[in-house]
């Protein structure tokens, strides 16, 4: 774990950060998000010791840094910057090993953790280690220094702005390619970006910064869905959900409203609250548990003689169902295979949440055409 606290930086009279108090799990991919001269690259040299605080304290896994060894902390750290910090004068292979070298690895194991990490990053060994930079393009370049920052297999790795200057389709590539890396060996990473999709994409939790101050420190879902001042959702932007749908669940979408009954309700009094509610089905629940049972359509009852049957005797205990967590992909998939209008949202203890209608639907998709200011 990382922890800031009370951590402020100041060049004369000028505050660059200002009094930051924050942790960062381990094992999460944490974005420090912001505009220009906010301060993000300043809190993350901090982590290294590159920059030293005016004033507070960091500590890792509970231990003060400013205590350690500068160099020692340096080398135990990954760290990937924009510009690659590749040694041009050095080959491929060399520039891999050096940190494995100085910390006095044996040969062997060099050997052997350098073609692992150049199966990693998908470049192959004998190939590449003995190309200089200069013979890469720079999307081999940057899976280089990852690489590179991955040596010595760090607990933490810092990465500065590492893929803003390459095009957008190697950018977008090797942004995959982190979060697949990061979802096998769950380290600690700081990475900074001014690119708030790229922050969605790779984030566990983003932290976005202004002037030297936290804004709001969360998961790239509550920002998206709570932004907590006019600031954050101006720097986010309204429409910015619709790039991630996978963060619009059921949950939000569902109406909790939707008339329900108990299984020992007769079919007549069904009936009635069908007519009474202006609706065609009703949802049948346990009344104890409020557990879901099936859904009793007019056309069942219709087919029925004897109006004084329980609904439990004829309700369709085959319904569709979605999780109250799947996304609106997944709602959408399972209600154009089908062919159905409403569907009903069940918990995993089958409990009855609410129901998407496909009215809440085409409401919920139709908030990414509305142009802000129209009435």
């Amino acid at each position: 774990m990382i922890e800031f606290k009370n951590v402020v930086k100041k060049y004369n009279d000028m505050v660059v950060l200002s009094n930051l108090s924050f942790e960062i799990k381990t094992g999460d991919l944490v974005v420090i998000i912001g505009a220009s001269g906010c301060g993000k690259t300043t809190m993350l040299k901090m982590i290294n010791r590159l920059i030293e605080p005016t004033s507070g304290k960091i500590y890792i896994d509970g231990k003060d840094i400013g205590t350690k060894d500068v160099i020692k902390l340096r080398r135990n750290m990954g760290y990937v910057i924009q510009q690659t910090g590749l040694f041009p004068h050095m080959t491929i292979k060399e520039n891999i090993e050096i940190i494995p070298r100085v910390e006095k690895f044996k040969p062997e194991d060099i050997r052997n953790r350098v073609n692992e990490l150049m199966e990693m990053i998908g470049l192959p060994s004998d190939e590449f280690l003995d190309r200089y930079p200069t013979q890469l393009s720079g999307g081999q370049q940057q899976r280089v220094g990852v690489a590179r920052a991955f040596a010595t297999d760090p607990d933490i790795i810092l990465m500065d702005e590492p893929f803003s200057a390459l095009d957008p389709i190697t950018r977008a590539s090797l942004q995959d390619e982190l979060v697949d890396l990061q979802s096998r060996f769950k380290k600690t990473i700081v990475f900074v970006t001014h690119d708030m999709d790229e922050a969605i994409k790779i984030a566990d939790q983003i932290c976005i910064m202004d002037k030297g101050h936290i804004i709001q420190f969360d998961t790239p879902e509550n920002i998206l869905k709570n932004p907590v001042n006019d600031f954050v959702s101006q720097f986010v932007g309204k429409k910015r959900i619709w790039t991630s749908p996978k963060f619009i669940k059921a949950k939000d979408i569902l109406s909790e409203k939707a008339i329900t009954s108990t299984a020992n309700s007769s079919l007549s009094g069904c009936m009635e609250k069908m007519r009474s509610s202006q609706v065609d089905s009703l949802i049948i629940v346990d009344k104890r548990s409020q557990k879901m049972l099936g859904i009793l359509s007019a056309d069942q009852i219709h087919f029925q003689e004897d109006m004084s049957l329980k609904a439990g005797t004829v309700i369709d205990s085959g319904f569709l169902s979605v999780d109250p967590d799947d996304t609106i992909i997944e709602v959408l998939k399972i209600v154009n295979e089908n062919k159905i209008s409403n569907i009903p949202v069940v918990d995993a203890a089958g409990i009855f949440v609410g129901l998407i209608t496909r009215a809440s639907l085409i409401t919920t998709l139709s908030q990414q055409f509305i142009v802000e200011g129209e009435v």
